[in-house]
């Protein structure tokens, strides 16, 4: 098979490469700014291409079995945004179905639902409610990506080596409180990024009677609460807060004025527990780890 990945010197797509890399027969990694490290000898492609500039795709998908499209634009002006990640999209689906490629899995996330509480919430539970330019168009995303019968994977929080968005966020709402709250009991649904990216692979090369989805939820099966998570994050600081009772009020006059640290806040606020046994099961997989062991490993990818 040959496989294609884009957004492959990103966070997850990185990830995404090197286990691809151990099943593809040929492997074409798709990058913008940094140019994608090859993951391993032979049968690679790097190529430099620009969602905001369709002409740069032509030919990116030729002699492609398999799209793995990671790449997407966090933040930023929206007329950048809707050109990465709406317009962007488009043009790369199209170019994937001009050039017969069999199967695209898009990596989406679980925010195209907005602000919410979702407990146990399977996918098509939920509306989408994207509060955000970056999130509405990545719903516009993957309503290409559907028309076109590929497949939609949705994150919630993605942890692992490479991340500064999920734990550097958590650091500062820590150092906001300057404490590591206890008794905060919202559940939230969490994988680390090479579990992610083992699924988005499986779910590429997977055969089509066996899915029984064009969406899924990907994380591990049990959801940690928001004081495990923070108290693993803690352990990453230098200088760790303390830990004490602290209530979410009393947390939210903390935080006021402080952007970074009041996103984080309202998230974990709430359940954010999205159910992802479809993927588990479509792919006869157990998870290798779960929430809990990889907040073990935090300190391990994130030293200080």
């Amino acid at each position: 098979m040959n496989i294609a990945v884009t957004g492959a010197a990103g966070f997850v797509g990185s990830h995404v490469a090197r286990e691809a890399a151990r099943a593809a027969g040929e492997l074409t990694l798709v990058s913008h700014r940094r140019q994608a490290t090859p993951p391993g000898a032979g049968g690679v492609r790097g190529i430099r291409a620009d969602l905001a500039e369709p002409g740069s795709l032509r030919g990116l998908c030729d002699g492609v079995d398999v799209l793995l499209h990671c790449a997407s634009r966090i933040g930023g002006p929206p007329e950048t945004v809707e050109a990465v990640n709406a317009r962007g999209t488009a043009a790369l689906v199209a170019e994937a179905r001009r050039a017969g490629v069999s199967r695209i899995v898009y990596l989406s996330t679980a925010s195209v639902y907005g602000r919410g509480t979702y407990r146990g919430t399977r996918p098509g539970e939920a509306v989408r409610a994207p509060g955000s330019p970056t999130s509405r168009t990545r719903v516009e995303a993957e309503d290409a990506v559907l028309a076109a019968g590929g497949i939609v994977v949705r994150p919630h929080l993605v942890y692992g080596r490479g991340d500064d968005w999920v734990v550097p966020g958590l650091v500062r709402l820590l150092e906001v409180l300057s404490a590591v709250p206890t008794r905060w009991h919202t559940e939230h649904s969490v994988i680390g990024v090479s579990a992610l990216a083992v699924l988005l692979v499986e779910l590429g090369l997977a055969p089509a009677s066996g899915l029984t989805s064009s969406v899924y939820h990907a994380a591990y099966p049990t959801p940690v609460t928001a004081s495990a998570l923070l108290r693993a994050v803690a352990g990453c600081m230098v200088q760790p807060p303390p830990t004490r009772d602290l209530g979410t009020d009393r947390a939210r006059e903390l935080v006021t004025g402080q952007a970074g640290a009041t996103h984080a806040l309202d998230m974990l606020a709430t359940d954010h527990w999205f159910d992802s046994t479809a993927v588990w099961s479509d792919l006869g997989r157990t998870p290798d780890r779960s929430g809990q062991a990889d907040l073990a490993r935090l300190r391990e990818w994130y030293p200080g």
